[in-house]
């Protein structure tokens, strides 16, 4: 599995906007499997995980690694490409993390800082390693009370592009 964050497209990321399809590429990050291994590690449907392997397939967001014939069954063993994926441009790729999207539950938080190059990097880090452990924490919950939420973080310098330093 690729370490680097993958550059992909709206429509890719589009396909990332599904709590199930993240803990998905979650169980494909390190090992390759079948879609019925990740359905059981899910405690899902075969058919509903094989759909959403099949369309993160397709937008290629993770690849086939192997086949394995196992008697009259091809079993297909698939990995994600990478565990961080970004999105170039302006356009949300979430559209619940609009301005215009009205949810029944929101919290909005902001501050600025000061920060150095060193220090954003260490801060953009610090937020991949929370956000993976709340992927973990949700993934291994297995409670039947649950609403999705959609998480963005933005990190966003004032200074508008093209300005010179001064």
């Amino acid at each position: 599995m690729n370490e680097e964050m993958l550059n992909i497209s709206i429509e890719q990321s589009k396909l990332l906007s599904s709590a199930l399809r993240v803990k998905i590429i979650k169980y494909l990050l390190d090992t390759p499997k079948t879609s019925k291994q990740v359905a059981d590690l899910l405690g899902e449907s075969g058919g509903n995980v094989h759909y959403h392997i099949k369309k993160l397939y397709d937008g290629g967001l993770i690849e086939m690694v192997e086949e394995k014939k196992n008697g009259g069954v091809i079993e297909k063993y698939y990995q994600s490409k990478s565990k961080w994926f970004n999105t170039a441009g302006s356009e949300l790729s979430d559209p619940v993390l609009s301005d215009q999207f009205e949810s029944a539950d929101a919290t909005r938080m902001s501050i600025r800082l000061e920060l150095s190059k060193a220090l954003q990097e260490e801060m953009a880090n610090e937020f991949r390693a929370f956000l993976e452990s709340w992927v973990e924490k949700s993934t291994t919950d297995h409670s039947k009370d649950k609403q999705e939420f959609s998480i963005g973080v933005k990190m966003i310098s004032t200074k508008p592009k093209g300005e010179k330093k001064g």
